[in-house]
C-alpha cells in the first residue's frame, strides 16, 4: 500500500486532497497545527489515516511525525507540501510579525518537511515531493507581496532539488494556480484588489486531482488549469519591462 503524508491536512486543498487519496486505497498522514482539525478528518477516513499535530517551522515535530507515520524502515512514497499561509495586503499596512509567519510557513516550513523526508523517500525508487506553488511565483503580485516573494522561493527551490534528487529517485515538482475557493481566500480578512479581477474559480478538488497526476507524472510544474497555464504563457512571451503593465492591469494598480 502506498503513502502520501501531507502537511496542512486539516482544512482546504490538504483536507480535500487526502479525501481524494485515501478514497484510492492510500495510507495518509495528515499533519496540521491544528490538531483537533486533523484527528476530525482522520476518524472520518478511517483506518489507513493517521493524524499529527504539527508546526511545520520546527524540524523536530515534522521528524517526529514523519517517524511514527512511516516507521524507522518504512518507505514513502510521497510528501505533499500543502500547508501555508496568506496575507492579502498592501505590504506597508500589513502587520511584520504576520508577513514573517507567512515566510516561515511557506518557505521554511517546506524545507523542514522536504529534509525530514528525505530518508523515507529515498528508499521507495519512485518518490514525490510535491509543494503548492502558485503563479504569483511567475511575477510580483502586488498586495501579497510577500506571499509571492515565498511562492518565488517555492519555485527555486523545487526546479533546483529536481536536478538534485533525480539520481536518488525522487521526483520534485509543484503546483501552480491562482486563486482556489478555500477558506485562505473566502474567509481572508483583506482580500486583494486581483481576487475581484480575476475571480475565485478553482476548486480544492481540482488541486487535489492534479496532485493525484503529479504521484506518477514527471513534470516540475503542475499547472490545475489551463488558464493558470495560459497566464503563465503569456507573462513568459512578454518583454521585462512589458510584464510589470500587464500584472498593474490584472491587479487593479
Amino acid at each position: 500500500m502506498e503513502s502520501i503524508f501531507i502537511t496542512g491536512a486539516g482544512s482546504g486543498i490538504g483536507k480535500h486532497t487526502a479525501t481524494v487519496f485515501a478514497a484510492k486505497g492510500w495510507r495518509v498522514g495528515l499533519a496540521d497545527n491544528n490538531g483537533a482539525a486533523a484527528a476530525a478528518l482522520a476518524a472520518e477516513l478511517g483506518g489507513h489515516a493517521k493524524a499529527y499535530t504539527v508546526d511545520v517551522t520546527s524540524l523536530a515535530s515534522i521528524e517526529t511525525a514523519l517517524a511514527d507515520f512511516v516507521g524507522p524502515e518504512g518507505a514513502l512514497k510521497a510528501i505533499f507540501n500543502s500547508a501555508g499561509l496568506l496575507e492579502m495586503k498592501p505590504f506597508a499596512e500589513a502587520n511584520i510579525d504576520r508577513l514573517n509567519a507567512v515566510f516561515d510557513v511557506n518557505v521554511k516550513g517546506v524545507i523542514n518537511s522536504t529534509k525530514a523526508a528525505l530518508p523515507y523517500l529515498s528508499r521507495h525508487g519512485d518518490a514525490r515531493i510535491i509543494t503548492m506553488g502558485s503563479v504569483s511565483g511567475i511575477y510580483g503580485i502586488p498586495d501579497l507581496a510577500v506571499y509571492s516573494s515565498s511562492k518565488f522561493a517555492v519555485r527555486g527551490l523545487t526546479e533546483a532539488l529536481n536536478v538534485e534528487l533525480e539520481g536518488k529517485g525522487i521526483w520534485v515538482c509543484d503546483l501552480m494556480v491562482a486563486y482556489v475557493k478555500t477558506p485562505m481566500v473566502l474567509e481572508a480578512a483583506s482580500k486583494a484588489k486581483s481576487v475581484d479581477i480575476l475571480g475565485v474559480n478553482v476548486t480544492p478538488d481540482q488541486v487535489a486531482e492534479t496532485v493525484l497526476k503529479a504521484v506518477d507524472g514527471r513534470q516540475v510544474h503542475w499547472f490545475v488549469t489551463p488558464e493558470d497555464a495560459g497566464v503563465a504563457t503569456q507573462v513568459d512571451s512578454m518583454p521585462w519591462e512589458s510584464r510589470r503593465d500587464f500584472v498593474k492591469q490584472i491587479t487593479g494598480y
